[in-house]
């Protein structure tokens, strides 16, 4: 198989694995559908792009916050600090520091329980017996999607929570103290879906049980959209939205976040495999099989061997006269002082070299190729034309 060849087939061989792999990859995708957590980086049905977005529409400014809870600050005014649905629970450590957040809250969905536990709630999960809410006033005909959590109040304004590895003792809040509590959505066995404390220290924090209230889907099929929106608009103008706990670290690197794209998307194991086909073809190339070969030595043909391979090739065709000419003529060329063969008799101008050849093997030759030019030639005559052109060149030509 010729080289060429052997480069199209295994081209073809990776560009349809490629393309295989592709295709399984997206596939799989479509079946596991989308990422469930609640970032307003995701477009997807669980995602909450869709709110922020349309945040922005209505003129709110939506903050992303990828850091550690330690270093935020949203004392500003107008700023609504919020944590939908983390999708990493929040410790209990983590959970004190959202309830001291300088600064009005919303705070939504089952794994930032600890946070609210030191708000003086708690959410109470309901998957398999979720009802109906009532819709609030002015909501619009819509329906609302059932709660899969609900909230109840504690009983003790102090929560003690199980120390988590790093802490040194167990984690205690108090709850502050609150002034008013509005009930905004309720079940309609009268759980609270969502309230909004209003606290002595002039903060307000709003708690959400069930985060997918937020979710692209809810938020653009069913009643929760404008009801959601209302939560914000138009008592804020910035929000500030943890994304830390939906891990979008800020402190990943660009070479980090590509090896991550490369390990979870089907283009970046196809691009793998690629890679690795490449590296096993050039370690294949690498190595030789046999003993080694020397190289081919590529030389030029002189002009002298030009004439013989031409007159072989008259004398093949049994154009042997032509052939004399044509070595003769040739001759002629080389040895004019202009380059060309000048027109005339050739016999008397091989006349005119023999005052010119002083040795006896080139006085042969001349007689042989004058002898030659007088009869009609054959193939050995062309033969022997060539040896005494040759002769000639090199009794002629000054070295």
């Amino acid at each position: 198989m010729r080289q060429r060849t052997e480069l199209a087939l295994g081209a073809g061989i990776v560009f349809a694995l490629g393309v295989t792999a592709g295709l399984i990859g997206v596939q799989r995708a479509r079946l596991s559908d989308a990422d469930p957590r609640r970032s307003t980086f995701l477009a997807g049905p669980s995602g909450a792009r869709g709110f922020a977005e349309a945040l922005g529409r209505l003129g709110v400014a939506v903050q992303p916050f990828r850091r550690p809870l330690g270093s935020l600050d949203s004392t500003a005014a107008g700023t609504l600090t919020a944590f939908l649905d983390p999708s990493l629970a929040l410790s209990a450590r983590e959970g004190q520091q959202v309830a001291g957040v300088r600064g009005d809250l919303l705070v939504a969905g089952v794994r930032a329980n600890p946070a609210f536990r030191c708000l003086g709630w708690e959410v109470t999960p309901r998957p398999y017996d979720s009802v109906a809410v009532t819709a609030p006033p002015g909501a619009e005909a819509r329906r609302f999607p059932r709660p899969r959590a609900v909230l109840h109040q504690r009983r003790s304004a102090e929560a003690v929570d199980s120390a988590s590895a790093e802490d040194d003792a167990p984690v205690r809040c108090t709850a502050p103290a609150t002034a008013t509590v509005d009930t905004l959505l309720r079940t309609t066995d009268g759980w609270p879906v969502v309230v909004r404390l209003r606290l002595q220290d002039g903060r307000t924090a709003t708690l959400v049980a069930d985060g997918r209230l937020f979710s692209n889907r809810a938020v653009r099929e069913t009643a929760a959209g404008p009801f959601v929106l209302g939560l914000v608009v138009p008592g804020y103008r910035r929000v500030v939205v943890d994304e830390y706990h939906h891990g979008f670290d800020a402190s990943r690197s660009l070479s980090g976040a590509t090896l991550d794209w490369t390990v979870r998307s089907p283009w970046g194991w196809a691009i793998l495999q690629l890679a690795g086909v490449g590296v096993l073809a050039l370690l294949a190339s690498g190595v030789r099989f046999g003993p080694i070969r020397a190289g081919i030595e590529r030389r030029r043909r002189s002009p002298l061997e030009h004439v013989r391979a031409l007159a072989t090739a008259l004398a093949a065709a049994r154009g042997h006269d032509v052939a004399v000419q044509l070595i003769v003529q040739g001759l002629r060329r080389r040895l004019s002082a202009t380059g060309r063969s000048a027109p005339g008799n050739a016999g008397r101008w091989l006349a005119g070299l023999e005052p010119a050849v002083q040795s006896p093997a080139g006085r042969a030759a001349l007689t042989t190729l004058t002898a030659v030019t007088q009869r009609p030639a054959s193939a050995e005559d062309v033969l022997h034309a060539a040896d005494a052109v040759e002769t000639l060149w090199e009794e002629l030509t000054p070295t």
